[in-house]
């Protein structure tokens, strides 16, 4: 039996073990201007660790690289990802990437700003069924989580037995007192959850 906080984990693959593309930072390395022809690469440590031909062409990025999957030899892949610009609120427009993906023969064409590639091609989290870090997470976890963020937020010292933080200067006292909310139900559950631990043994 696991500690505290221990709880079933999933064997999807996560987001943060994919490579992705980032359609915002394309757009400001100037990657999406028509014609455009370049390459993007990763490194860990300063080792390469990947490398995309890229192409824009027709509303298109055009994506040229090589995978291998485990006990395969390199393959060459070329996909076709669609870009679509939305306008923005205030004026000037956003780009988007249009999921090439599908799901039982359908295509999905979901509009996202990144894709990743966990299985040969480029894909939203969704067709890649690929899952944050933190969705593997047991509950208690991402609640003791939580609160520590929002503490931490509003200028306070993370903890469960730190004192909550002082509303911060310029905030609304009813935006305050919603954190604080946040704050105690979070721990409250963190509470409970070690209560329940503890009338096991």
């Amino acid at each position: 039996m696991g500690g505290f906080g221990s709880g079933r984990h999933s064997n999807k693959r996560k987001v943060d073990d994919c490579l992705s593309i980032d359609v915002n930072k394309l757009r400001r390395a100037g990657c999406l201007k028509p014609g455009y022809h370049g390459e993007l690469k990763w490194s860990v440590n300063g080792e390469q660790t990947g490398v995309i031909d890229l192409l824009m062409n027709g509303g298109r990025l055009i994506l040229d690289y090589q995978v291998r999957r485990p006990g395969e030899d390199w393959a060459q892949v070329e996909e076709a990802v669609p870009i679509e610009w939305r306008p923005c609120r205030y004026g000037g427009q956003r780009p988007y990437f249009r999921c090439p993906g599908g799901v039982a023969g359908k295509p999905c064409g979901r509009r996202v700003a990144k894709l990743h590639c966990g299985g040969g091609y480029f894909l939203c989290r969704v067709c890649g069924r690929l899952r944050y870090a933190c969705q593997a997470e047991p509950r208690v976890d991402r609640q003791f989580r939580r609160a520590d963020k929002r503490r931490i937020a509003m200028g306070g010292l993370r903890g469960l037995f730190e004192p909550y933080p002082a509303k911060p200067r310029g905030m609304w006292w009813r935006t305050y007192d919603r954190h604080i909310a946040e704050i105690s139900n979070a721990e409250a559950y963190v509470e409970q959850a070690a209560a329940r631990y503890r009338a096991m043994f």
